[in-house]
């Protein structure tokens, strides 16, 4: 426990030391090979700009998510931060219009996505994504085959997905079938395809609804028989995050449910070992969706360097430095010319370009149901219900409708400490 205290305070310490002339530090966070792309960028950056010294201080996603807001409402925290809670803590991002060079290209570039990382009815420039994500499937296609059974078809539903991932289990003795991550952000996608709305018509979040507690149930029971990996869910408490990929790298489940961004990382990671693909989204009776959404680099308001901010912003956003970091990531560009042009992405492994494309194809399947939320103050709030009382279900602390009870109390309750 002393170690996990230190920890925090030394990644505090780290973000909110005072910064001098010059100086602008990102708090930057990995999944993938970004934090090493991004390494050399700053250092390039930093040697070409020497009246600027940008410090990279990479720390784990827990830090970005759970701590980062807490030194943010004591008006403290790093100069640049990469984030996904894009709009629930928008008050805290700084404007950059007045430090930025040119707005028109950050417009036109980028404005797509500006309203999911900005307070509702601002017009500021907060800053950009570094990329866009989308949430969907990954087979173990050498498990499938060794196992003889087909991999469902793109109309898949779920139910079928986890039946055929049952029978490689079985088949070749695998902990569990699959696995989710610990994410009410990435089980919100299949919420979505059996229904499932929290946008209520007021713009407030609404009383959880079939879709929710359909999904959920199914959640739950699959957990109870062992076809998904528990230990990914309960071994954490709250609405900590904690992914699956591991079990997917390591062949112990043969269908992982995350994202666009976990391709870079399943590359890297399991090489040669066996063969895998990208699924898109299994189907529910609404329709087979994923969740769009992306981490987003934006300045802090209360940085004493804002002219510095700006210029270190403005050479991250250029199209140019984008092209590049697009290409060693592995992302999906969030850049409008960048997107429209030819992007070379830098891998030899035949799994990965047909996993950019099948995720680019089914970015045409999102319900509109889906494609709100980034958009909306109130998601991260209602993932991290969700998140945590369905895990408690999981580990035997509460039934499920106890849990349906308790997400719509735990939900009016952010609502009514937001006002």
């Amino acid at each position: 426990m002393k170690k996990t205290v230190l920890a925090a305070f030394a990644a505090a310490l780290m973000s909110t030391t005072a910064a001098m002339a010059g100086d602008v530090r990102i708090m930057w966070y990995t999944d993938g090979v970004e934090g090493e792309v991004m390494k050399d960028l700053v250092d390039r950056f930093n040697k070409a700009n020497p009246g600027i010294n940008v410090i990279l201080d990479d720390v784990g996603y827990k830090v970005v998510q759970e701590q980062l807001p807490v030194e943010l409402e004591a008006g403290r925290g790093p100069d640049i931060a990469r984030v996904t809670n894009l709009k629930t803590i928008a008050q805290h991002w700084l404007d950059l219009r007045p430090y930025i060079a040119d707005a028109a290209y950050w417009e036109k570039n980028f404005g797509d996505q500006f309203d999911w990382m900005r307070p509702d009815g601002s017009d500021a420039i907060t800053g950009f994504m570094t990329q866009l994500t989308l949430t969907g499937g990954y087979a173990n296609k050498t498990l499938f085959e060794q196992a003889g059974v087909p991999l469902p078809g793109p109309t898949a539903t779920w139910d079928e997905w986890v039946e055929a991932a049952a029978k490689v289990k079985e088949s070749q003795q695998l902990n569990a079938a699959f696995v989710i991550d610990r994410s009410g952000h990435r089980i919100s996608a299949p919420i979505a395809s059996y229904g499932g709305n929290y946008i209520g018509a007021d713009g407030k979040p609404a009383p959880v609804d079939e879709g929710v507690k359909t999904f959920a149930k199914k959640l739950v029971d699959w957990t109870a028989a062992g076809l998904m990996n528990k230990e990914v869910w309960v071994s954490a408490a709250g609405t900590t995050y904690r992914p699956g990929i591991e079990d997917f790298i390591n062949a112990q489940v043969a269908f992982y449910y995350s994202g666009s961004w976990q391709i870079a990382a399943l590359s890297t990671k399991i090489g040669k070992n066996f063969d895998w693909v990208a699924t898109g989204s299994p189907c529910g009776p609404a329709g087979c969706s994923g969740l769009p959404g992306g981490a987003a680099l934006v300045g802090i308001k209360y940085t004493k360097n804002a002219a510095e901010v700006g210029k270190v912003m403005d050479y991250f956003a250029s199209e140019a430095v984008v092209k590049e970091f697009t290409e060693r990531t592995l992302f999906l560009p969030a850049h409008k010319g960048v997107a429209a042009g030819a992007i070379d992405f830098k891998s030899d492994d035949a799994n990965v370009k047909a996993a950019l494309d099948a995720f680019v194809k089914a970015t045409g399947q999102v319900l509109p149901t889906a494609n709100a939320l980034p958009a909306w103050k109130w998601a991260t709030p209602v993932y991290g219900v969700l998140v945590t009382r369905i895990s408690q279900v999981m580990a035997g602390e509460m039934s499920i409708d106890d849990a349906f009870m308790r997400m719509d109390e735990d939900i009016k309750a952010q609502v009514a400490a937001a006002k």
